[in-house]
């Protein structure tokens, strides 16, 4: 099958919402002393959380409505993990300590170039100061969706953030799945995400790319290509 190459300009940096929506941006593997980081340092210090375009929208739409109904804030952990930056992981001692992590048939890992992350096809959130079970990237049971063992305000915490998602893939018209194993995984279904080519650093401008800056000598975007994306988006959700 001719996979279909993501265009680098349909990628959203999700930090140029925070100062107008209700989301706040924690790039944890950016930060390897970061105590939700069990992986180590992943990306460079400057990487920024990318999204593709729809699951921007449906991100953005998600986030108001947490916020008009709860009064939450919408944390975004991650989205765009290229290739390179999944080598990285896998590389990572923990990883090399659990292979169980990334058996099928439902990994909580995926190898290099598989799924939704390393096509920004994927988000990874949390909530700020909301409790949530566990925190971001707890690989125990007590992650998966289907886990009961909680107080009832933790459970309906979880029911409340994946039908915000629910209902803003459905109002927009595309399809989202809350990945059963982590709570805090909202992805596109690999039916379409993997139609596809996975995206590697090289591909990218170096102000996009995520393992690392080096690479080919690809111009970067103005900001004001950035300031458009954010204005069409808001206009589709206004």
């Amino acid at each position: 099958m001719n996979l279909k190459k993501i265009d680098p300009k349909t990628l959203v940096p999700m930090d140029t919402f925070v100062a107008d929506e209700a989301i706040a941006i924690d790039l944890v593997y950016a930060q390897e002393n970061h105590e939700e980081n069990i992986f180590g340092k992943i990306y460079h210090d400057n990487a920024r959380l990318w999204c593709q375009y729809d699951l921007a929208c449906i991100v953005i739409l998600a986030s108001r409505k947490l916020n008009v109904q709860n009064g939450w804030t919408l944390v975004l952990k991650d989205s765009l993990r290229t290739v390179e930056a999944q080598e990285k992981m896998q590389e990572s001692d923990i990883v090399k300590a659990h292979p169980e992590w990334l058996e099928q048939p439902s990994p909580m890992l995926s190898k290099p170039g598989l799924r939704g992350h390393p096509r920004g096809m994927a988000i990874d959130v949390s909530v700020e100061n909301i409790d949530m079970g566990t925190v971001f990237d707890d690989m125990s049971k007590a992650s998966d969706r289907s886990y009961k063992d909680f107080p009832q305000v933790i459970l309906e915490n979880r029911q409340k953030l994946e039908q915000a998602f629910l209902d803003s893939a459905r109002e927009l018209e595309l399809e989202i799945l809350p990945l059963p194993n982590e709570w805090w995984d909202f992805r596109f279904p690999a039916s379409y995400s993997e139609t596809f080519a996975p995206i590697h650093d090289r591909d990218l401008p170096p102000q996009m790319r995520m393992a690392s800056t080096d690479g080919l000598d690809i111009p970067d975007f103005d900001q004001s290509h950035f300031e458009n994306l954010k204005n069409n988006i808001l206009s589709r959700l206004n």
